[in-house]
């Protein structure tokens, strides 16, 4: 798929910070556009590892924090992996106050039950439409858009929607498997699908354009075919 940037389209209205969708493999060689992003921050990451909140979470944390050392940037962890936290004020005042917010990879299904409609949501759409860069990975991805593709089957459920009428699949190796082809056929119509690899990223900057950066495999799917970029001009934001 083109990596270059797409029309603007009516996108360029939003005044959002930068949007970054990655496959997966988060923090690791080939992850390219996260110096960039970091460079375009106040020098600070706030991880969140709600995905993650059943697999050692602060083993996330502490992999993000080596990965952005390389570029001179600090890790702050905030640990929202439950309900309770994601309506917990100093959590959402850390978030709100943030530059670069990260959602790391896990169970896109708690990310959203623990995110969805919370103080600390709220939090993050406001630092974002006040410029603050959002990024996600795997799960993270998956819960930003809205639908949201479920993980047992391949058919949609709701996301947390700071894009919407876009999907993604993370994990994409080059080719669909049986279950991104369940994905694309019930996708609804003029809904995008992005297939991610890891280590990829689908960015939109703050002037609208989308482009693809890192170092594995993509393909964006309209109406069940191959498209281009151009496509995910226009997508409402959230």
């Amino acid at each position: 798929m083109p990596s270059g940037p797409s029309a603007a389209g009516d996108l360029a209205a939003d005044q959002v910070g930068p949007l970054a969708l990655v496959g997966g493999g988060e923090w690791t060689d080939g992850a390219t556009f996260d110096a960039e992003l970091l460079e375009r921050s106040l020098g600070e990451v706030l991880v969140l590892p709600t995905a993650a909140a059943y697999e050692r979470p602060e083993r996330a944390v502490a992999h993000a924090a080596e990965w952005f050392g390389r570029f001179g940037g600090r890790v702050q962890p905030c640990m929202v992996l439950a309900r309770t936290d994601a309506q917990d004020r100093a959590a959402a005042d850390q978030v709100r106050a943030a530059s670069f917010i990260y959602l790391a990879g896990g169970s896109p299904l708690h990310l959203r039950s623990v995110l969805k409609d919370s103080a600390v949501l709220r939090a993050l759409l406001d630092a974002w439409h006040d410029g603050a860069i959002v990024a996600g990975s795997s799960a993270g991805a998956m819960a930003l858009s809205d639908p949201m593709v479920d993980p047992r089957g391949g058919a949609f459920t709701v996301g947390l929607g700071l894009v919407r009428n876009l999907a993604v699949v993370p994990h994409y190796l080059g080719e669909p498997t049986a279950q991104l082809r369940r994905t694309l056929a019930l996708a609804p119509a003029g809904c995008a699908v992005v297939a991610l690899g890891e280590r990829t990223a689908l960015i939109r900057d703050v002037d609208g354009t989308w482009r693809i950066e890192g170092a594995g495999a993509s393909e964006l799917f309209l109406d069940g075919r191959p498209d281009e970029l151009d496509a995910l001009a226009g997508k409402p934001l959230g």
